[in-house]
């Protein structure tokens, strides 16, 4: 459904000297720079595919949706949607995807939902029957029957998002280009709006590229994840196989029996001694609370240590946060 070669964008901007007589010498003589936005990426998609797009901000993950979607051109490279070239900003081509971006409107900010809706209908020259019954599947799915009807300014941020989705949804694309749909929106609001795309994804089989910075919304919506910074390439594959790519460790948790320092003098601080050389760095919370990052096959092994070296109140074993690891993953590549 997408297919990505070597794809490449580079901007020109304009170096202005500060001050002045630097805005004087600019009308003589400009310097500029050149940066990679996107670097020489490739990659397919085939239909259907739910796939996470991350990447620090600057990375270059919205430029990449932008040339997919035909808002700018590639430097270099070629990108082909469903067979279409989006540079040529075809009618059939525009009907096949659509673009959500999570921090800009494409509502009528002063009037109601349901009326952007129908000029919608419009412009995409929906039959008035699949409107209606694509409105309604929409509506019921996000639960906004009642919000039709009130101006989109008076909405609130998650409920805005909801008819935003709808907005981009009615004409029924094949192709669905999510960047940061859940910016912003609560707890609540954040699950309503990952239930309906896992829910729409299984029933319509859109191909959907999502860029976010939650990572619950990955690792509930994404199997597979395609990971770029500074503008290149760095991880393509498998959401539980991203864990190894980016070193990952298990971390064990631990805390001291219930005895105070003061009825036990010394035993915080010489508990994780005995074995915080062999195995890493540990570190204590000011709660009492002792972390270690292991390899995942010494967890075992480190946890019986653990219990043999004193009394534990308490051990908790858990995988590290995947923002974690990719956070590691983009400093191995400086």
């Amino acid at each position: 459904m997408i297919e990505v070669s070597h794809l490449t964008r580079v901007f020109r901007t304009y170096k202005k000297i500060p001050g002045f007589w630097g805005g004087v010498k600019g009308l003589f003589k400009r310097d500029f720079e050149e940066t990679a936005a996107a670097k020489d990426i490739s990659f397919t998609i085939a239909e259907g595919e739910f796939v996470g797009f991350l990447g620090p901000n600057g990375a270059g993950k919205t430029t990449t949706l932008k040339m997919l979607s035909g808002l700018i051109y590639p430097t270099s490279g070629t990108a082909r949607v469903a067979g279409f070239d989006p540079t040529k900003r075809e009618n059939a081509y525009r009907r096949l995807f659509a673009l959500v971006l999570g921090q800009k409107n494409q509502l009528w900010w002063d009037l109601p939902a349901a009326e952007s809706f129908t000029l919608l209908r419009a412009i995409y020259g929906i039959p008035h029957d699949e409107f209606k019954a694509t409105l309604h599947e929409l509506v019921t799915l996000l639960d906004v029957e009642k919000k039709l009807n009130v101006m989109v300014r008076e909405l609130s941020l998650g409920e805005r998002m909801k008819m935003e989705l709808i907005a981009a949804l009615l004409h029924r694309p094949r192709v669905l280009f999510l960047d940061e749909p859940t910016i912003g929106l609560d707890v609540v609001s954040q699950r309503n709006v990952r239930q309906f795309l896992r829910e729409y994804n299984r029933k319509h089989r859109v191909t959907i590229l999502l860029t976010s910075h939650y990572m619950a919304d990955i690792k509930e919506l994404c199997e597979r994840v395609i990971v770029i910074h500074k503008g290149a390439k760095i991880y393509d594959g498998a959401l539980d196989r991203l864990e190894n790519a980016g070193g990952a460790k298990k971390k064990i948790i631990t805390f001291l029996p219930a005895l105070s320092t003061a009825e036990r003098p010394g035993a915080d601080a010489a508990f994780p001694e005995t074995w915080q050389s062999r195995h890493g760095e540990t570190k204590r919370a000011d709660d009492g609370k002792f972390t270690l990052c292991v390899p995942g096959e010494n967890v075992v092994a480190v946890s019986q240590e653990i219990l043999s070296t004193g009394p534990v109140a308490d051990i908790t074993i858990e995988d590290v946060p995947l923002e974690d690891v990719i956070a590691e993953l983009f400093t191995s590549q400086k």
